[in-house]
This record gives structure tokens, C-alpha cells and sequence, in this order.
């Protein structure tokens, strides 16, 4: 994948050549001594759960994430107890949010030793059985693996370590119920380039080089999104934005984070009230939406607009 990408179709591969890059990027993998990409050209964290625990949920940042996702969340989102797809589930804490509001969770994760983390922690809460399933399964195989149709996808945090993010967005809307929902997270590309310039690192911003290269233990994205791609790729799968936010719009820009709970309780403030104001959450380190794929072509309202529920369609 190139590392210089000014247009989509540098973030996404020609049809012809998808085969050819992914083989490509996993023998790099290899020859550089880290972890190789998968033979579809995405980054999994296999052997990586604890520097992934640490890096991202072992920090403040981790906990603002989680904050912000705990409030909007019930604010973006249609929330009645239906089946939930997470995709990429990860350490499962998105997860364990919608089974504590009584949702049953298909958590779906290619990285064996990440969705054993996610069981861990899900089995320490003395969840039924019944409510939870688990799949060692990337997006490309969902469609045999758990097709639904469901009511809510979840897919936070994940198109961003994918060789062809824009193809994930069909296969997301695939899977999506006439009337469901999908809350997707991205990480935001020029939120990326702004940091990079206040660390200084003003080549790299002016040549654009932004991705990682998903090698070794470095957490850096092989795929960060634009807003305006997000919103191209998923109007072309025929869904509709219902709305966005911005997580952490001010904390990954501080010059000093904050000495005492004082200073972080402004810093908390802030954050959520901002995240959902034009233009700070456009700066967001991720980018929160929710979409929705609307009713099928004979008509039928979907769930919100007093419509069959269609909660029994998915599986639980």
C-alpha cells in the first residue's frame, strides 16, 4: 500500500492488483522481523495484547475514549436490548458496555489471543452464555460466519488497520438489517497531521507520510480515514449518516497533560462538550458515526419509523 496516498484510490488497491499487494505487504512483514499483515493486507494483533492494553487503555487517553463512548453512544444510537455485531471486538470492552445494558454480543476478532482477553474479562462478569458468542474471525468472512441480518453492527477502532477499508465499508452494510444501524469509528487522518505538526514533524506532514507500515510492535494505523472518505465510501453502500462526534478533540494536542484532578476535570469537560461541535470534532483523534442503512426497496418503514422490529433476524 502506498505510503504517500493524495485520493482514494491510493488508500484503496485497483481490483486487479488487491491480490498481488496483500502477498507483498505479509512477505515485508516477514523480511522486517514483525508481526506480517494478513493475507488480506490488514494488521492483526496477534502476540500484541498486552502492549495494545497498555498503549491505548492504560492511559488517559483510554479512559477519555471510553468516557466519551459511554455518553454518545446512548445519544447516536437506537439502544433496545437488540442483538449486537461487534467487528473487531478486540479486548472486548465495547462489548462488555452492551451486555451490561442487556444486549446480546457476537464479538468477532481474527486475533485468537485478544478475543481470549475479551472471554476473560466477559466470563468474570457472570454473563449467560446464551447472550454471548465469539468468532476468531476477520470482516471478510462474516458474511458465511454470522450474515444476520443484524439490527446493530459495531465496528470501532478497526477499518484504520485494514488494507482496503473502503471494500470493509460494503461488507459492514452487508451485514446491516433494512433499518439497522452501524456505529463506526475511525481513526482520523487529519487529526494524524496535526499532531504530527505540534510534535514537529513538519516532513512527514507536508509528504503526507501518515500510515504506518505494520511492522514490529508500532500501534501507528496503516489506514487512517479522511471525514470526506468515510462519507464518500459509505454513501456509495447506500447508507445514511445520522450523525458524528469527535473523540478526544483536545487531549492528543496538549503540550503538558494534566498535573492534578483538578486540571483534569476541565479536560474532561471540555472534551465532551465540544465533541459533538463543528469544527472541534472534526479534529477528534477517531471519528464517531453512526449510519443507517434505510428501509428495503418495498417500502417497509424501519424500526425507528414504527416499523417491524427487526431484532429476530440476527442471530444470537
Amino acid at each position: 500500500m502506498s505510503q504517500h496516498p493524495t485520493s482514494d484510490a491510493a488508500v484503496t488497491p485497483a481490483a486487479g492488483s488487491v491480490a498481488a499487494s496483500d502477498a507483498a505487504a505479509s512477505v515485508a512483514g516477514h523480511a522486517s522481523g514483525g508481526t506480517p499483515l494478513s493475507v488480506h493486507g490488514d494488521r492483526h494483533f496477534d502476540g500484541l495484547a498486552d502492549k495494545f492494553s497498555a498503549s491505548l487503555y492504560g492511559h488517559l487517553r483510554g479512559e477519555l475514549r471510553l468516557s466519551l463512548l459511554d455518553r454518545l453512544l446512548p445519544e447516536m444510537l437506537d439502544l433496545e436490548g437488540q442483538p449486537v455485531l461487534d467487528v473487531g471486538a478486540g479486548l472486548g470492552q465495547q462489548a462488555q458496555w452492551f451486555l451490561e445494558r442487556g444486549h446480546a454480543v457476537t464479538l468477532a476478532e481474527p486475533a485468537g489471543e485478544m478475543l481470549d482477553r475479551a472471554r476473560e474479562a466477559i466470563d468474570a462478569q457472570g454473563v449467560e452464555a446464551s447472550r454471548v458468542r465469539y468468532l476468531t474471525s476477520p470482516l471478510q468472512d462474516l458474511a458465511g460466519e454470522a450474515p444476520g441480518p443484524w439490527p446493530l453492527v459495531v465496528c470501532h477502532a478497526v477499518l484504520e488497520w485494514l488494507g482496503d477499508p473502503r471494500a470493509a465499508i460494503d461488507r459492514l452494510a452487508a451485514l446491516m438489517a433494512p433499518g439497522a444501524q452501524l456505529s463506526l469509528m475511525v481513526f482520523n487522518r487529519d487529526a494524524l497531521r496535526l499532531s504530527n505538526v505540534v510534535k514537529g514533524n513538519l516532513d512527514k506532514a507536508l509528504e503526507d507520510r501518515l500510515e504506518g507500515k505494520g511492522q514490529r510492535q508500532r500501534l501507528t494505523p496503516i489506514s487512517p480515514l479522511t471525514h470526506d472518505q468515510v462519507m464518500a465510501w459509505t454513501e456509495e453502500a447506500g447508507l445514511r449518516c445520522e450523525g458524528v462526534a469527535g473523540i478526544r478533540v483536545f487531549h492528543d494536542y496538549l503540550r503538558h497533560p494534566p498535573q492534578n484532578d483538578k486540571e483534569l476535570d476541565k479536560l474532561v469537560a471540555l472534551e465532551h462538550a465540544y465533541c459533538r461541535l463543528d469544527p472541534h470534532w472534526r479534529l477528534g483523534r477517531y471519528l464517531l458515526y453512526t449510519f443507517r442503512r434505510p428501509a428495503d426497496p418495498e417500502g417497509r418503514p424501519s424500526p425507528r419509523d414504527g416499523g417491524a422490529d427487526t431484532r429476530e433476524e440476527a442471530p444470537t
